[in-house]
């Protein structure tokens, strides 16, 4: 039956980290239906997933699963001990037993995702993209009842998220997706799961994305217009009851019995729903003393077909340039960018003393095992606590966050941790490889308005238009075309 239930949360409460992360919620998910799972970073949606899957074990409650459901889950990022693995065994390792002629389904899996990929090749070899793509065919190739989908978008190029948007409408299967590019969601979205961060419950609700977000903003305007009619009925209540009681005699039971009213209409105010919070407007400082050109490339190494050719190029770059780099996914930005930052790059030269801001797709310059508050604290030069504590608190991180590990917070928080990060460190250079990923899209403008304002030398790289428009670019280098 289409219709039926076939995943099911009753009273599901979940805490990590003696953190309350789920609180007594209920939803339902039906069979071939695309639903959209929504909620700010570290609302909890991953851990849904984990859930569903039954890798995570609820507090208290029932997650129910239909009888013989088979589920797949295409997950944010490769682990980095599956990194080493071919694309065979990284394939293998989606089965719990040997399966024995695999290469035709991986095959099968691969034409779906668009993607030539050796079998023999190391999997972290390919780019962001690549990998992104791989992850999807992993969950494709259990064949499963179900796909759990987590921010299939990071990374992809355009084309691959029209390829991906069609097969998420074309497919038969149930699809639980989890993204936060907006126009990407609403192509295919029905139905909206939506995890509020502030009481963490579950609110259900029907018809696609855009129609859910505006219902929601429409709810908070409806809770606060009869919240201001409460209030001021109140304060009415109120006048009259002081007015009254200074008149003595039976004029003081008429004033209790309007303290009784502004009482019952201070119970009958509502809690307003709250939206995802927003980060706050931030400005990225630029290192002092830097002048003149802070980076030269005479030569790029572009990738095609698997294979690496040398181009020559004359790109340089002075304090207040921005320069977007563009191209297909595979073609080699990522390592182009990895070799800038860390200056190995044959055939670039940045000038020394240049501080270098280095935001990673996968943030692996970030130590896993530090502290949120440790890991600030390594940039934060020249700021005492009360100032590293203010500028994380703009970013959304604060109290219990502080002293998290790193490993431990959502993709999306360790892109916050990793902007606060460049905004201590003051540099000279800012590096961006696909600043967007993971990131909560009501953040998006707000990061685009500092990247636009920054007066350093900028390289980035985003498939991402709409955030890209709001930027100040100054030259475009398409690796595909040089």
């Amino acid at each position: 039956m289409s219709n039926e239930v076939i995943i099911r949360f009753d009273e599901v409460s979940f805490e990590f980290d003696k953190k309350l992360i789920l609180n007594a919620v209920d939803f339902s998910i039906r069979r071939n239906s695309k639903v959209t799972l929504m909620g700010q970073n570290g609302a909890g949606k991953s851990t849904i997933f984990h859930l569903i899957t039954g890798k995570l074990k609820p507090e208290s409650g029932r997650v129910n699963i239909a009888q013989n459901l088979s589920i797949a889950i295409a997950r944010q990022v490769i682990p980095r001990d599956q990194l080493s693995l071919t694309v065979r065994e990284f394939f293998e390792k989606c089965f719990p037993n040997k399966v024995y002629d695999i290469d035709p389904k991986i095959d099968d899996v691969l034409e779906i995702v668009n993607l030539v990929a050796p079998k023999d090749r190391i999997v972290k070899s390919f780019s962001g993209g690549q990998q992104a793509r791989l992850l999807l065919a992993s969950a494709l190739i259990q064949d499963a009842d179900v796909l759990l989908l987590d921010e299939p978008t990071n990374n992809l190029d355009q084309d691959g998220i029209n390829h991906l948007t069609k097969f998420i409408i074309d497919c038969k299967k149930t699809c639980v997706v989890i993204s936060h590019d907006a126009d990407f969601l609403n192509s295919f979205t029905q139905a909206v799961i939506y995890l509020d961060i502030y009481n963490r419950k579950v609110e259900q609700y029907v018809g696609n994305y855009y129609d859910v977000v505006k219902e929601i903003s429409a709810q908070v305007e409806k809770q606060e217009m009869k919240n201001a009619q409460l209030v001021k009925g109140i304060q009415e209540n109120k006048d009259k009851a002081n007015f009254f009681a200074n008149k003595g005699g039976q004029m003081r039971m008429v004033a209790k019995r309007m303290r009784d009213k502004a009482s019952e209409m201070e119970d009958s105010k509502v809690e307003i729903k709250r939206e995802d919070k927003t980060i706050k407007p931030f400005r990225i400082p630029m290192q002092d003393g830097t002048s003149g050109e802070l980076m030269y490339v005479s030569s790029l190494l572009v990738i095609k077909n698997h294979k690496s050719t040398i181009k020559k190029v004359n790109i340089s770059l002075r304090r207040n340039e921005h320069l977007l780099l563009s191209g297909p996914n595979g073609i080699g930005k990522t390592t182009l960018l990895e070799s800038l930052a860390n200056n190995t790059a044959k055939g670039a030269a940045i000038t020394t003393g240049v501080e270098i801001g280095y935001y990673r797709q996968d943030f692996s310059t970030l130590n896993f095992d530090d502290t949120v508050f440790d890991s600030l604290l390594k940039v934060a030069r020249n700021l005492n606590e009360e100032q590293m504590r203010s500028i994380a608190a703009g970013f959304l991180i604060t109290g219990d966050l502080m002293s998290s590990r790193i490993g431990s917070l959502s993709e999306g928080q360790k892109g916050l941790v990793s902007f606060a990060r460049i905004v201590m460190q003051k540099p000279g250079l800012l590096i961006l490889d696909e600043p967007t990923n993971h990131i909560n899209f009501r953040h998006l403008p707000i990061i685009a308005q500092a990247l636009d304002k920054y007066e350093g030398a900028m390289i980035i790289v985003s498939h991402v238009p709409d955030f890209i428009k709001k930027i100040r670019i100054d030259e475009i280098i398409d690796l595909e075309r040089i």
